[in-house]
């Protein structure tokens, strides 16, 4: 059987969960009320420390689901990305428009990487 590593579990959620290789990260929202790019940047930041937690970094994403609260604020979100991701290492990804928790957030970003 193989054994389930939870990062920072809390009573509602995990921070991180490692399994079989792959580290699944919770969904990360960025600091509240702030413009798109520092939402982007604080969530960019949380998931280095999260992916390093689990015994891994954004070379090895595979996959990245990003949601915004408007849709217009791709371009800005994506300049953060582009600076953030890894050259030739680019996950799979998908962007979409979503109420979030709160209109305090604008971003929120849930990854999977390799271990």
């Amino acid at each position: 059987m193989s054994e389930i590593k939870r990062i920072e579990p809390g009573p509602r959620m995990s921070g991180a969960v490692v399994h079989n290789g792959i580290a699944y990260l919770a969904g990360q929202v960025g600091t509240p009320n702030a413009t798109v790019t520092v939402q982007t940047q604080t969530v960019l930041a949380e998931i280095d420390r999260l992916l390093a937690l689990a015994g891994t970094d954004k070379t090895k994403l595979l996959t990245a689901q990003i949601w915004l609260a408007d849709i217009s604020t791709f371009a800005e979100m994506n300049a953060v990305w582009d600076a953030w991701v890894a050259p030739g290492n680019t996950p799979a990804r998908w962007t979409g428009e979503a109420k979030l928790a709160t209109p305090a957030y604008t971003v929120e970003i849930i990854v999977t990487a390799a271990v």
